[in-house]
């Protein structure tokens, strides 16, 4: 069996945010999309972040467990994409071997795996890649 590279596997139509955005709209593409990982690009597409579902969690219910919806949306309106994004980035290649690309994501415990090709974002590559991957095998 020919070996996979990312590019093969990953996901392509990405859903973004800027780092100005709020966390309200971020929640909202999430929920949309039923993801749990957006890059954060600049205007060029170039790479500057990554928030997860987790750091959106972080910063509603488990810092502020008995507040109201209300409340919530208020602090998740005034907090923006750039105070929570995690800056430092592990990313991939399209030519990355998949099974180097399954050994970082494994090892560092991430369930995502930023795509670029220089800076610019091209690609994404989740937990759900490597499934479609072992479902459609041939």
């Amino acid at each position: 069996m020919r070996a996979l590279t990312v590019g093969e596997v990953m996901t392509r139509d990405l859903v973004t945010m800027r780092s100005g955005d709020t966390l309200a709209a971020l929640r909202d593409r999430m929920y949309e999309h039923q993801i749990r990982h957006i890059p954060v690009v600049d205007d060029g597409g170039y790479l500057v972040g990554l928030v997860t579902h987790r750091d959106l969690l972080r910063n509603t219910l488990m810092e502020r467990p008995r507040s109201s919806a209300y409340v919530e949306d208020s602090i998740l309106e005034d907090l923006r994409v750039e105070e929570v994004m995690t800056r430092k980035l592990e990313v991939g290649s399209p030519n990355m071997p998949l099974r180097d690309a399954a050994r970082v994501m494994l090892d560092k415990k991430y369930g995502c795996l930023p795509v670029v090709d220089g800076q610019r974002l091209v690609g994404i590559l989740t937990e759900s890649d490597f499934m479609r991957v072992y479902l459609y095998e041939d």
